[in-house]
């Protein structure tokens, strides 16, 4: 008798553990737990920690919560401007409704991804070259609106869009390098023209107060010997102003002697000195 209750006893536990095993389901930390009974969705979505369903009826579907990562393939596309790229981005997501994501689309990552490819290349038409290389931050808030509108509606938030990459043509890489030297080539001019204009003012200034006051001139052009003299290796070319020849013309003459008095000239034709 005694024996026969403790085999009943073992069998009951064995049993229990049996079914403490099948219906026993643990949902870690970043997941959630969603129920169907029967194939219909059951009370509330299943916290984190040991869950117990009833086995043989009770399904339960765990629903990642984590951020997930997806890449965008690179598509391909012709700009608002005729230019032909290839851009590939990536897709910061995560799940906020666990029911909505399980119910509403049959599988919600290869939903996104669809999305977002068709979202890239509306982009891409809709956008100028320049935007891509140069405006992206506005393409990732234009980009993450088209594809997080549908995604609301699946449970999904959409957290992040980046434009990775850019690909461009070797001929429109060529054309932009040769556009990127001249523009370079122009700034420079436009830099030396104005250096120039703004020494010829200067050198003008300088101009009129070495007219003002002449003997600056010697001394300007004594300082420049004595510079081009410093250097032994070079030789020296001394110019002579034209106001020093002047000078020196003016001191080689001699005294001209005093005129004398021309004689008068009278009606009756007598030469009379005065």
């Amino acid at each position: 008798m005694v024996e026969d209750l403790v085999v009943a006893v073992a069998a009951a536990g064995s049993a229990g553990l049996v079914y403490l095993a099948t219906a026993a389901r643990v949902v870690k930390q970043y997941e959630r737990g969603v129920l169907f009974r029967l194939g219909r969705v059951t009370g509330e979505v299943r916290s984190p920690g040991l869950n117990l369903i009833i086995p043989f009826v009770d399904r339960l579907q765990k629903v990642n919560m984590q951020i997930v990562t997806l890449p965008i393939p690179a598509q391909e596309g012709i700009t608002r401007d005729n230019v032909t790229v290839r851009v590939d981005a990536v897709v910061y997501f995560r799940v906020v409704d666990a029911t909505s994501a399980l119910l509403k689309v049959e599988d919600y990552k290869f939903a996104v991804s669809q999305m977002a490819q068709t979202s890239l290349r509306s982009i891409i038409g809709k956008s100028d070259l320049d935007d891509l290389l140069s405006n992206r931050e506005k393409l990732n808030q234009g980009l993450e609106l088209m594809i997080d509108s549908p995604a609301v509606g699946w449970g999904i938030q959409v957290d992040r869009v980046e434009i990775k990459d850019v690909s461009l043509p070797d001929t429109m890489k060529r054309s932009m390098a040769r556009q990127a030297e001249a523009d370079r080539e122009r700034r420079a001019r436009i830099i030396n023209a104005d250096a120039e204009l703004q020494a010829s003012r200067k050198l003008a200034e300088a101009a009129q107060q070495m007219a003002d006051t002449p003997a600056a001139l010697q001394l300007r052009l004594l300082q420049t010997v004595m510079a081009v003299a410093a250097e032994k290796n070079s030789t020296l070319v001394l110019p002579i102003p034209v106001e020093l020849l002047h000078f020196l013309e003016r001191g080689g003459q001699p005294a001209l002697p005093e005129q004398e008095q021309e004689p008068v000239a009278h009606t009756d034709g007598a030469p009379r000195t005065g």
